[in-house]
């Protein structure tokens, strides 16, 4: 069973939504990353629906959500919108967030909506600060040159056209870990490419300057920290962080390997891992209730 539904957020705009699954099954919010959809998460979708209420939805100028302001605050409110409308006054659920997304869950952390729906939380190759500066996708070392460079090539305004061979392999480099499937590749590829060139620019800026550091100790639900350990986008630095400044991390998982692409690199552990969430504790308080 899947239907779409449209959230208004706090300026109007019109985000795209998704659920997937029975109503009344425990209920699951995937955020997506920068120059991703809601195509990104269909590992996820294929293998939790049957007995989970999955809900996923498209970002700012991503998918199916025209362009309008950006900025984490809005990333923030578009959260708050999606989930006052799929989920009922007090239901909990799992919110998981990749990448963006994860920034999405710590932007959120000090608001209303977010402490009443959360019951746990994964954070999916993510980081709260510094992203530009501990990037590795140029192999250089750090200093104030390569984070130029790296900001030029981030925040590029040329269209990266159609998807070819030569631009698999770069995309691979850049996201992925070295042993990742071709059809996986080519997969990213196809969801990364579809991303218009103005989202994709103005939103390399805002995490370019992104500071959500604060909302880390505004986080309070039970928070798994996942990442690829060949991850170059944020490197796992950022998720070692993140797991000894959360106020609840119950695990940081960090996958051999895998790049910065962790849903489609690596779906089973993903879905895995928010089965579990889900059903310690979402499945778990409604047996209790």
């Amino acid at each position: 069973m899947s239907r779409t539904l449209t959230a208004v957020s706090a300026d109007g705009s019109q985000i795209h939504v998704e659920v997937h699954g029975p109503d009344g099954a425990p209920a699951v919010v995937l955020a997506h990353g920068w120059t991703c959809s809601t195509e990104f998460w269909a590992a996820q979708i294929r293998e939790l629906a049957g007995d989970h209420r999955v809900v996923v939805y498209d970002q700012r100028g991503h998918g199916r959500t025209p362009a309008a302001a950006v900025g984490t605050d809005v990333l923030a409110d578009d959260l708050e919108a999606v989930l006052g409308t799929v989920l009922a006054p007090g239901e909990k659920a799992v919110l998981a967030g990749h990448s963006m997304g994860g920034m999405t869950l710590m932007a959120a952390s000090g608001r209303a909506a977010f402490t009443e729906h959360a019951a746990a939380v994964l954070l999916c190759s993510t980081g709260s600060s510094r992203l530009i500066d501990e990037s590795l996708i140029l192999p250089m070392r750090a200093g104030r040159l390569r984070t130029r460079l790296t900001r030029l090539i981030l925040g590029a305004r040329a269209p990266l056209g159609p998807v070819t061979p030569l631009s698999k392999r770069i995309l691979k480099y850049a996201t992925m870990g070295p042993g990742s499937a071709p059809e996986r590749v080519a997969e990213c590829a196809r969801i990364v490419h579809a991303c218009p060139r103005t989202s994709r620019v103005v939103w390399s800026q805002v995490l370019a300057g992104l500071d959500l550091d604060p909302g880390i100790r505004e986080l309070r639900a039970p928070t798994v920290v996942l990442a690829g350990t060949a991850d170059r986008l944020t490197p796992i630095v950022h998720a070692r962080r993140l797991a000894a400044a959360l106020p609840e991390c119950l695990e940081l998982v960090e996958l051999a390997g895998m790049g910065h692409m962790t849903p489609v690199e690596a779906p089973e552990a993903i879905t895995a891992k928010i089965r579990e969430l889900a059903t310690t504790f979402v499945n778990a308080k409604k047996e209790a209730a």
